[in-house]
């Protein structure tokens, strides 16, 4: 067998356990030949949101048949992969600690390269495994929002170079949809759920803030976001309207708060993409699965003459075959396996693409 680094169509398996979906992924290269996903989301409702010791116990029992489906579905065995990729981090440290463990013990005793990679630059390789597009071209400007994570990105090379424009200073754009769920009295995920009930909302019935958008707020944050702040306003209008004994329009408030989120999303990946003089714009992470989101960032970036792209929502949530995706092409790109040094990494930045590598 070649050696990994003379691979141009690598066959490689990717374990993906950030948070609370265990996913096994599959690809031939750039061909997406499976994606396995067991959630424990059902788990975590009960509370409100992602448990970390529940989520890490999931993913224990969850990742065996998770990788006999996958390569099932991808009709290959153990013995014919090239490489084992796992997600390093960013993501919760225990969960994170089930999948580099598994990991690397699959790759110890199959003799196989190990790939450890990044989690939210997973999220932009995701797009390539959409073989009816064009090729991603660089640089673009990646907006990735997921329940953990908001962050804006200037990826000028998806294997060498990826920089941090800005994240969330507090709350994710994820996290801030499932408190004011909560608020509203609606289920965990608050995701859908606000979607949901903002369909039959108008988005203009309540002006809320957003957050780091101000003129004062430009110069040290203009690619950063907080949603804390918004939060906060929504629970205090709610709290104002129940002392004046008026029913609480869920559906208004649902469209309003999700207006004044997708406004700053887009507003501030569009100001990037303007600034840096790059006219093409990627989307990742489940949030991206709104379709306000992708409505408003669609109009507003055709006017503004920006390329958007959005990978299927099925590689938008956390998955395995983005992880696959990535170290595919690191090994095609000629970069050797990560060492087994490294560990699970709950701050990883994003700027480390491939973790220890050898």
């Amino acid at each position: 067998m070649p050696e990994p680094s003379t691979i141009r169509e690598p066959l490689v398996l990717g374990i993906e356990t950030s948070c609370d979906e265990t996913g096994i992924g599959i690809v031939r290269g750039r061909t997406l030949l499976s994606n396995t996903i067991a959630s424990s989301m059902d788990e975590h409702a009960r509370y409100g949101g992602v448990v970390p010791e529940v989520a890490a116990r999931a993913h224990l029992e969850a990742l065996q048949p998770s990788i006999e489906a996958a390569l099932a579905e991808a009709e290959v065995t153990l013995d014919d992969l090239d490489a084992v990729a796992v997600t390093s981090g960013p993501g919760l440290a225990g969960a994170l600690m089930v999948g580099v463990g598994a990991a690397k013990g699959l790759a110890v005793s199959l003799g196989k390269p190990l790939y450890a990679v990044n989690h939210l630059v997973g999220h932009i390789a995701a797009d390539i495994l959409t073989p009816e597009t064009e090729p991603l071209e660089y640089p673009t400007i990646a907006l990735l929002v997921s329940g953990g994570h908001t962050s804006l990105l200037h990826v000028r090379d998806l294997t060498t170079d990826v920089e941090l424009l800005g994240e969330t200073v507090d709350d994710a754009a994820g996290e801030a949809f499932d408190k004011v769920a909560r608020l509203l009295g609606l289920p965990y995920p608050g995701g859908p759920q606000i979607d949901r009930a903002a369909a039959d909302g108008d988005p203009t019935a309540i002006r809320f803030p957003r957050g780091l958008s101000r003129a004062s707020d430009m110069a040290k944050h203009r690619y950063d976001f907080s949603f804390s702040g918004l939060k906060t306003a929504v629970a205090r209008w709610i709290e104002r309207a129940q002392a004046e004994g008026r029913e609480i329009p869920v559906a208004d408030v649902a469209a309003s708060f999700r207006e004044a989120v997708v406004d700053v999303l887009v507003s501030k990946a569009l100001a990037a993409c303007e600034d840096l003089g790059v006219p093409r714009l990627l989307l990742g992470g489940g949030v991206i699965a709104n379709r306000r989101l992708r409505d408003v960032t669609l109009e507003r970036a055709e006017a503004a003459g920006v390329t958007v792209r959005i990978p299927p929502l099925s590689l938008c949530t956390d998955n395995g075959a983005m992880i696959a995706a990535l170290a595919a092409e690191l090994i095609a790109s000629g970069r050797g396996p990560s060492t087994l040094a490294f560990g699970a990494d709950s701050t990883l930045p994003v700027t480390e693409i491939q973790v220890s590598p050898a």
